[in-house]
């Protein structure tokens, strides 16, 4: 009598659905029971867009008392942190928007020998599904590949971002006095000029990093498509105040400014990888 396939393979990995075990080349990978369920239901119907509705059918019974949306979302940034995945360019598990996610590798189911069998996905739903469906993905991620990161940390060195930022606006309104003077001997043509702008950009800034600040320290999940959404006047507010080192040239020297100055140049785009590592685009 044939024994059941407990085994599917894709790409490097082995998921083993008897023993609840996630291996990459035979070596086990760290995966909780939950997100293991999910990841169990998508390689099943791989291929196919897995509704968010089907996979609380499945694994969050109508009897618990969770809240699915973050448990759901949780779960799937774990299955994408440990098989190097992310969704801005995903090589295993596609966000379907508004509907669900589908896994868009190939899946193999193998026997206890370890043979490849038949694709769990029929062929005539390979047919209709997308070339990736049916395209074995690279074992390394491409050079264009975010790499993964727990998202913890990710959160973490953003929010300490803001902090700096909230750091640098406060105490130039405290200062503020002092900056003008500052303005005047320097750039007596344009100190007013600039002198609002400074005020401008400090005032706006604060409400906007204590935004961004909540929102990694909650863990909302919309967080990717905002920051996407007003990562230009970011960019530009963060340009601004990475000349703000010039202001203190007369007690740090030309060549400390100049390279804090390039430090602060590099933060927007760190601020906007930290984010697509951490959340996706979406």
């Amino acid at each position: 009598m044939a024994q059941p396939n407990n085994t599917l393979r894709f790409g490097p990995f082995e998921a083993d659905l008897r023993e609840l075990e996630l291996r990459r080349r035979g070596v086990r990978q760290k995966l909780q029971d939950q997100p293991f369920q999910v990841l169990a239901i998508l390689l099943k119907r791989a291929g196919e867009t897995v509704t968010r509705e089907d996979l609380r059918a499945e694994v969050w019974p109508a009897d618990t008392f969770v809240d699915f949306d973050h448990s759901l979302n949780t779960a799937i940034n774990k299955i994408r942190e440990v098989l190097g995945d992310s969704a801005s360019s995903p090589h295993y598990v596609e966000t379907v928007p508004k509907r669900g996610y589908r896994f868009i590798a190939l899946v193999e189911a193998v026997n206890g020998s370890n043979q490849a069998l038949a694709p769990t996905v029929p062929a005539e739903k390979l047919d209709n599904a997308p070339d990736q469906a049916v395209t074995e993905p690279p074992p390394d991620p491409d050079i264009n590949q975010l790499p993964s990161a727990a998202r913890g940390i990710l959160r973490s060195i953003f929010g300490l971002v803001q902090i700096m930022y909230l750091i640098f606006y406060i105490a130039a309104l405290f200062k503020i006095e002092r900056i003008h003077r500052v303005l005047e001997i320097y750039s007596a043509g344009s100190a007013q000029f600039i002198f609002v702008v400074v005020v401008l950009t400090a005032v706006l800034g604060i409400p906007t990093r204590l935004y961004l600040l909540s929102s990694v320290a909650f863990d909302y999940k919309g967080l990717g498509v905002k920051f996407a959404r007003i990562f230009p006047a970011i960019v530009i507010a963060d340009f601004l105040w990475a000349l703000a080192p010039f202001l203190m040239v007369y007690t740090i020297g030309a060549g400390l400014a100049l390279a804090a100055m390039a430090a602060l140049l590099y933060l927007p785009f760190s601020q906007r990888t930290l984010i697509r590592m951490a959340y996706g685009n979406s």
